[in-house]
Order: C-alpha cells, then structure tokens, then sequence
C-alpha cells in the first residue's frame, strides 16, 4: 500500500475537477465540452488514486479503458465502469482540440459525464477502503 498522503494528493486533485465541473453545471454554464473534460480528469486522477494506493504498476496514459484494466484486474467490481470510462475518454481529446469527426457537447452530454465521474468516484472510494 501507498503512503495514504500520496493516495489523498489525487483525490483531492480528483475532487478539485469533480466540484469545478459540477460547479459550472449546476450554475447553468454552457461551456459543456469544458465541463466533459473536467469529469473526465476527475475520473483518470481517481482512477490512478485507487492504482497508486492499491500499488499496482501501469502506464502512464490518459485513456480511462486502460486504467480501468488496471483496476479491473485487481478489483472485479471496477469491471462495471467501462461504459463510463468510454463515455468519458472522448472528453480528453475532442474537447481540447480541434477534430475532424462531429462533436456535440449539451447539458445532457454534461449530466452522463457527471452520473459517470460520480460513479468511478464511488467505486474507487469504496474499494481504497478495502
């Protein structure tokens, strides 16, 4: 196990992400993309919070589906989080960059991305404790 200063480091990073996106959501703010891709750093600094706490090796990569095979592998209860790490994958590139393929960010886009970063969010708190 990690030094739990280190493990709290990136779930107070994650949460940083978490509250400024919900934030931003809450208040009405239509800077949707914006607020995808907060969900999603939220989502990948709590995902490595539960990889460094637990001690497990992995890449350093910003891609949720591999993190989440990280965990998985240690924890069968993170295998029921793919469809939020897909979901949430999207909002690392397409909201930072120009892209060649149609991008549609709205407040329900806004919304699966926080129902998802409050799942893995969830599913990461409760397994560090175990």
């Amino acid at each position: 196990m990690a030094d739990p200063s280190i493990v709290k480091e990136w779930l107070d990073k994650a949460d940083e992400d978490f509250r400024f996106a919900e934030a931003n959501l809450w208040e009405g703010s239509e800077f949707f993309s914006q607020i995808c891709f907060h969900f999603q750093q939220a989502a990948e600094k709590y995902l490595k919070a539960y990889i460094i706490g637990k001690g497990l090796a992995f890449d350093k990569v910003h891609d949720l589906v591999r993190l989440l095979k990280t965990c998985s592998a240690h924890e069968s209860a993170f295998a029921g989080l793919k469809e939020d790490c897909i979901l949430l994958n999207a909002a690392y590139i397409e909201t930072r960059y120009p892209v060649h393929w149609p991008t549609s960010y709205t407040k329900e886009t806004a919304e699966q991305a926080h129902a998802a970063a409050l799942n893995i969010a969830k599913t990461v708190r409760d397994h560090l404790e175990n």
